[in-house]
C-alpha cells in the first residue's frame, strides 16, 4: 500500500470519526436541551429518614456493650448495660426507709387504741364525778333548808358546802382529763395522715430508684440499624448522653431536593416526581412532592444573610422541596440516608 492511499485512509477515518463527534454532541445538545424544557431539575437532593438517638437516662461507667457497627437489631435487644451497683444501694435505702415509715403504722395503731381506753376511763369516772355532785347538790340544799329553819348548825352546813366545792373540783378536773385525752387522740390521728403522706412519698421515691435501676439496661426501642459506635466499654456517660443513633428501616425515607426560587413556579403538592441516585445512576425512583419550604434554606442557618448590611449582591436563593418515595420497600432498602441524587419534575 503506497503513501497516498494511507494518507486517504486517514482522512477519511479523521472525517467520519469528526462527523460521528459532531453528530454525538448534537444528539446531546439536543437532549439535554429537550431535557431542560420538559423537566425542572437539580442535582442538589439527598435520600433522608428519621435517625432516632439512643440516649441514657441515668449516668455511670458503661459495663457491656452488645452492638457493633451497622448492626441491625430487634425491638427490645439490649444495646448497653451501665454499673447498677450504686443504683441498687439507693433502692436498698429506698426499701428501707419504706419499711420504716410503715413500721410507725402498728405503733400508732396501738397508742391510738390506749388512748381510745384511757377516754372510755375517764367517761366512766366522769359519769361517777357527776352522780356525786348531782348529791351533794341535793344535801347542800337540805342543809341550806335546815339552816335556814335552825335545825343544823353553821358548823355542819359549812362541811357539807366544802364538800360540793370540793365535788365540782373533782368533776372540772376529770372533764378536763377528758378534753386532754381526746385532744390527744385527734393529734395521734392527725399523725397518721401525715405518715401516711410520709408513706406514699417514700413509696415514690423507691419507686423512681427503681426506675434508675431499670434504666441502666439500655435496649433498642425499635427494629432498624445501628450506626457507629462511639463509646466504650468503661467509658463514663452522663444524663442525657446520646450513645448512638439506629434508623428505623421500616419508616418511609424522603428526599430533600433543593430547587433554585426560579423554578419551583409551576410545582404542586402530589406532583410527581423521578429521582436518580448518584449510586444507581441506571435505576430511577419515582416519587411525588409532599410539601414545599415556606422559606428559603438560608432562612434556617445559624445566620440569615441580611441584605440591608453591606453590599448588596443578589444571588438566586433554593427552596427546599420534600419528595415522599412511592415504590416499593425492597426498592427502596439500597438507598441510605445521606445519598445524593439527582431529581427531576415535569414542567407544565
Amino acid at each position: 500500500m503506497n503513501k497516498n492511499k494511507i494518507d486517504k485512509i486517514v482522512v477519511m477515518t479523521t472525517k467520519y470519526i469528526g462527523i460521528a463527534l459532531l453528530i454525538g454532541l448534537l444528539f446531546w445538545a439536543i437532549c439535554y436541551l429537550w431535557q431542560n424544557f420538559k423537566y425542572e431539575q437539580t442535582n442538589d437532593a439527598q435520600v433522608d429518614a428519621y435517625l432516632s438517638p439512643i440516649n441514657v437516662k441515668v449516668g455511670g461507667y458503661i459495663s457491656k456493650i452488645f452492638y457493633k457497627d451497622n448492626q441491625y437489631v430487634h425491638q427490645g435487644d439490649t444495646l448497653v448495660l451501665i454499673e447498677k451497683d450504686e443504683y441498687w444501694l439507693k433502692r436498698e435505702a429506698a426499701a428501707a426507709e419504706l419499711q420504716s415509715s410503715r413500721a410507725k403504722l402498728p405503733i400508732l395503731a396501738a397508742n391510738e387504741e390506749t388512748q381510745s381506753k384511757n377516754i372510755a376511763v375517764i367517761s366512766a369516772q366522769l359519769t361517777g364525778a357527776q352522780a356525786k355532785l348531782d348529791q351533794q347538790h341535793k344535801e347542800y340544799e337540805r342543809y341550806k333548808s335546815l339552816l335556814a329553819e335552825e335545825s343544823t348548825t353553821q358548823q355542819k352546813f359549812d362541811i357539807v358546802n366544802t364538800a360540793l366545792i370540793s365535788q365540782q373540783s373533782d368533776y372540772a378536773q376529770i372533764q378536763a382529763s377528758l378534753q386532754a385525752a381526746a385532744a390527744k387522740l385527734k393529734d395521734i390521728q392527725a399523725q397518721r395522715a401525715a405518715i401516711a403522706a410520709e408513706i406514699n412519698i417514700k413509696t415514690a421515691l423507691l419507686d423512681r430508684q427503681e426506675l434508675d435501676l431499670r434504666y441502666t439496661v439500655i435496649k433498642a426501642p425499635f427494629d432498624g440499624r445501628i450506626g457507629k459506635k462511639n463509646i466504650q466499654q468503661g467509658q463514663l456517660v452522663q444524663p442525657g448522653q446520646t450513645l448512638a443513633f439506629l434508623l428505623n428501616e421500616a419508616d418511609k425515607k424522603w428526599v430533600i431536593a433543593n430547587f433554585k426560587e426560579t423554578q419551583i413556579k409551576s410545582f404542586y403538592i402530589g406532583q410527581q416526581v423521578s429521582i436518580k441516585a448518584d449510586a444507581y445512576p441506571d435505576e430511577v425512583f419515582s416519587g411525588v412532592i409532599e410539601s414545599l419550604s415556606p422559606t428559603t434554606g438560608a432562612r434556617y442557618s445559624l445566620l440569615p444573610p441580611d441584605n440591608a448590611t453591606g453590599n448588596f449582591v443578589k444571588i438566586t436563593q433554593r427552596i427546599p422541596v420534600r419528595i415522599e418515595l412511592t415504590d416499593a420497600p425492597r426498592k427502596l432498602e439500597k438507598l441510605s440516608p445521606g445519598m445524593n441524587a439527582n431529581v427531576y419534575i415535569l414542567s407544565k
